[in-house]
């Protein structure tokens, strides 16, 4: 072909052989699944003797079954945990009808009191079965982590969540809160100081866990501090009879530098109530910490930190407080809590449950009866927590900009820009927001510091840690939340309800 004394040569290859190639190769790609029952004793123990060898081939049926479509190798590797091996094929047939094992073993019933549930952790596309193996060992990880009840999938790159619909069941033994108690009193034992660290704008639940922490410290005869930069208006009560109080450091409280000048490789951080690393009050302290614990009662997702020396995420417990308060009871005999302690984790027992409303187990009241026995005073905490009248006229004027998106989700707006504390009192709203009939779940958008802090609640019908995982945020299945940068409240708000509908539309939530 000649064009402007120019000769052009165009050569044309036939691809399609190679690239079927290339596909059957992916397609045969092996896949290594584990699934494992969640409450497998919680269930047995609740339904007749005589009807568990029942359940249990019942359950073995489904999940063969299950796999068999899928032209699945199963293998039992103990009583309620399976390995599965099938091809990358087959697995976009399980992703197209959004995994029905798990609503298939929630309807079993032969007399069991409470469903049953499973988690399935898969993991593809890694250079070896051994390494899909591990990639399906951090998903089910993961999987149990975030409260079972749903399926994640793990690649080199992603991860994807299927699921996760059921609340999370509640353990009735104490045997993990005894055993990382023993454990993290050896870490504490080995330290020169210990620094706590809660999330970011702290709550009286990061507080009230940060200085049960302390105690631990105290009862070891160990220094300790609690990073702590923004003081809002519902931790300066508490934080306030501590600077008050001769018994306490006066340094007991740091700034983000201070802790970054004494953080030292003998020095241990504890972090709770958050297992994000860019949650937390000071990132920093993380990369240079050698020696991390963390304690927390969120979901896990994919970017939980790292490099623990011990971690204890427990999604069933209602706040950190709860979990501290378990772990006190086994750290030492000796152990004993002032009453200003045990007023600040009675709080935050309070605070996170809604005044023991929501997440609410018995292991809850068992804690907050320790708090109690150990000084809490129920009407010192509660004139503590009260509001002042601008804050309450704020949480007023947000109720009545309400919108009922879908008639069953309220979806509004709070300026407290004003407030020491903006994004607790929209917190705040979103919690009252439930109590009006026929609302499932609350949405309220807070601007502070260029961001927009989404809240979001539900009672039990509509998973709201799916909705704000789309935001980039997490949390419970009824108590969420997540932050926006660069946007608008109204370009906030639009996105939510374009979300919200998607996920109503497609049966997610």
């Amino acid at each position: 072909l000649l064009y402007k004394d120019s000769l052009i040569a165009m050569y044309l290859y036939d691809e399609t052989k190679i690239m079927e190639c290339m596909q059957e190769n992916n397609d045969q790609k092996t896949v290594v699944g584990l699934i494992y029952i969640d409450n497998y004793e919680e269930v047995f123990e609740s339904t007749d003797e005589v009807k568990r060898a029942l359940m249990a081939a019942l359950i073995e049926k489904r999940i063969n079954k299950y796999m068999q479509g899928v032209d699945a190798l199963v293998k039992m590797l103990e009583k309620d945990k399976y390995m599965v091996l099938f091809k990358k094929k087959n697995l976009a047939s399980l992703q197209a009808n959004k995994f029905t094992l798990l609503d298939e073993a929630r309807s079993i019933n032969v007399g069991n009191k409470m469903p049953i549930t499973l988690s399935f952790g898969i993991g593809l596309d890694a250079d070896s079965i051994v390494g899909n193996y591990e990639f399906a060992r951090a998903a089910i990880d993961l999987a149990l982590g975030r409260g079972g009840d749903q399926v994640v999938i793990k690649d080199k790159e992603h991860l994807v969540y299927y699921g996760g619909k059921s609340v999370q069941v509640e353990k009735s033994t104490r045997v993990k809160a005894r055993v990382k108690a023993h454990a993290l009193k050896e870490i504490v034992e080995a330290k020169d100081e210990i620094i706590v660290m809660g999330h970011s704008i702290s709550d009286v639940d990061a507080f009230g866990a940060a200085v049960g922490i302390c105690r631990i410290a105290k009862t070891f005869g160990k220094k300790s501090s609690i990073v702590i930069n923004e003081v809002t208006s519902t931790v300066k009560p508490f934080m306030d009879r501590f600077l008050n109080d001769n018994e306490y450091d006066k340094n007991m409280f740091l700034k983000n530098e201070q802790a970054l000048e004494i953080m030292t490789p003998n020095t241990l951080l504890v972090v709770v109530d958050v297992n994000r690393k860019n949650y937390t009050e000071c990132p920093e302290l993380i990369d240079i910490a050698k020696n991390i614990i963390v304690l927390d009662h969120h979901r896990q997702t994919g970017d939980a930190i790292e490099n623990t020396t011990l971690s204890y995420v427990e999604p069933y417990a209602s706040s950190a407080c709860e979990m501290i308060a378990e772990v006190l009871q086994y750290v030492s005999d000796g152990l004993k809590l002032r009453p200003v302690e045990a007023d600040a984790m009675y709080a935050g027992i309070m605070i996170d449950t809604n005044n023991f409303l929501t997440k609410t187990g018995v292991r809850t009241f068992e804690a907050a009866a320790y708090l109690r026995r150990n000084g809490a005073d129920i009407i010192r905490i509660r004139k503590a927590l009260r509001t002042d009248m601008e804050e309450y006229r704020v949480r007023a004027e947000a109720i009545g900009k309400v919108e009922l998106f879908l008639n069953n989700f309220a979806i509004t707006e709070c300026h407290a820009e004003q407030m020491k504390s903006p994004t607790i009192v929209g917190a705040q709203v979103a919690n009252e927001l439930l109590d009006i009939s026929g609302v499932k779940a609350s949405f309220v958008l807070t601007p502070f510091n260029n961001k927009i802090y989404i809240s979001a609640r539900s009672i039990d019908e509509v998973n709201v840690q799916l909705v704000m995982e789309k935001f980039g945020g997490g949390g419970h299945m009824t108590v969420a939340g997540a932050q926006m940068e660069g946007k608008t409240i109204e370009e906030v708000k639009s996105m939510l309800r374009v979300k919200v509908a998607e996920m109503v539309g497609n049966e997610e939530i």
